[in-house]
């Protein structure tokens, strides 16, 4: 089998993928080769033509296309070299070199090592086989992001009766894109109190074209042989149980499934590479290496973003750290401080820190809460403190860990929380 030696792979040619090649280039690094499996470069963002992308990034407002564009331009300009129709099996830590198992269309199946890899394959949407609803299993039952992939790029309509479960952002933005193209979206139901989505695609998805939001409702049945004919809706109440006597029937002939992301991880587990159980991806240290040393993750399939602008951000950080590791560059003043949520907080990103300067961490609130402050303990000391008027599941939050809190801290742990 042929093998060839690699300073960098970056997995994935999407968003994360080609921000932390553009990151890496930046650095002087120029042995890169980024593995896409799709036919072209830009990931998810192809099929996203709505505007809202690239106002922290760019300073401008971007539909997806022109934002992958600006970063598959840059990709050309540098000329980071990529291979498409490229999918990688496997990566292995063999006599403390990594080495990744590509098959491609052109190439046949071949070997890579690498002095570091970034992880950047993204996330792929949860099916209904996930979701244990009754009922047959007619056509005209689709993920949000195959319904957006069929109107967007094939110019294909799903059906024109229309009802989405699930609120995250690719439903609600779906609902908006269906009621233009003139199907009638009937409603959004949503199991949990409160919306999965940010509060803007609220407001500009359902709102501004009356689309009604039913929260605590789910799905209990399906209506149709072949093709879907309706669905049965139910309450639930605070278990999240069905409420008896509850149910309404609505006629329709498409079912749109957003209820959440899986980041794209096959890869990552069986590598033997830890994984934290809420996010779904890899525990990390603040410069996204996992714990497979050389070995760095950024993007969806780390965590679910919200925007593709820090998407971005977190990308450049891996780029560039792994661009350190190759060189040898290892910080003089290491630490080892341990990140944790306290339940109020579900998680946090990364879950550890090794290196004393300020680091930016990514997290999400369990509930929504309103006037309450976000706050970074040491023990029962109150180390940072902010008050905000509302935190809600649906919208990434970030604090600060400064250089300062680290020293304090040192190999201890500093805890992410909110309180009155």
């Amino acid at each position: 089998m042929k093998v060839i030696n690699k300073n960098l792979v970056i997995v994935g040619g999407g968003p994360a993928g080609m921000a932390a090649a553009v990151a890496a280039y930046e650095q002087g690094e120029r042995d890169i080769l980024i593995l896409e499996r799709d036919d072209s470069l830009g990931g998810i963002l192809r099929q996203c033509i709505h505007n809202g992308f690239g106002l922290h990034r760019f300073g401008e407002e971007l539909t997806g296309p022109e934002y992958a564009y600006r970063y598959e331009k840059m990709v050309n300009e540098y000329g980071i070299p990529y291979m498409l129709n490229s999918m990688v099996s496997g990566i292995e830590n063999i006599d403390g070199e990594r080495v990744v198992t590509v098959m491609s269309a052109e190439e046949g199946i071949f070997k890579i090592k690498a002095r570091a890899v970034v992880l950047a394959m993204g996330c792929r949407e949860r099916p209904k086989g996930a979701l244990n609803i009754a009922g047959h299993r007619p056509a005209g039952i689709y993920t949000a992001g195959c319904a957006q992939k069929f109107v967007n790029m094939k110019g294909y309509m799903p059906g024109r009766e229309v009802v989405i479960l699930g609120s995250g952002d690719i439903g609600l933005i779906m609902a908006r894109r269906m009621t233009l193209e003139g199907a009638k979206v009937k409603a959004v139901c949503e199991l949990l109190p409160y919306s999965g989505g940010l509060a803007r695609n609220i407001e500009q998805c359902l709102n501004d074209y009356g689309i009604p939001l039913m929260l605590s409702h789910t799905v209990t049945d399906i209506h149709g042989h072949d093709r879907l004919e309706g669905v049965t809706i139910s309450k639930v109440d605070e278990r999240r149980a069905p409420i008896p006597g509850t149910e309404q029937f609505i006629k329709c002939d498409t079912l749109l499934l957003s209820c959440g992301l899986i980041p794209e991880n096959e890869i990552t587990k069986n590598a033997g590479i830890a994984m934290d159980r809420v996010t779904g991806g890899a525990v990390c240290s603040g410069d996204r290496q996992t714990d497979m040393e050389g070995v760095f993750a950024c993007g969806n399939v780390l965590h679910v973003h919200d925007l593709v602008d820090y998407v971005s951000e977190e990308a450049a950080i891996a780029g560039k750290a792994a661009v350190a590791y190759i060189r040898g560059e290892v910080s003089s003043d290491n630490v080892n401080v341990t990140l944790r949520a306290d339940g109020m907080v579900r998680y946090t990103v990364p879950q550890m820190i090794k290196e004393i300067k300020d680091t930016v961490v990514y997290f999400r609130v369990s509930d929504v809460y309103r006037d309450k402050k976000v706050v970074v303990k040491l023990g029962d000391e109150v180390l940072y403190s902010k008050k905000k008027q509302k935190l809600a599941p649906g919208e990434m939050e970030t604090v600060t860990v400064t250089a300062a809190m680290l020293e304090r801290a040192r190999d201890g742990v500093l805890e992410i929380g909110i309180m009155d």
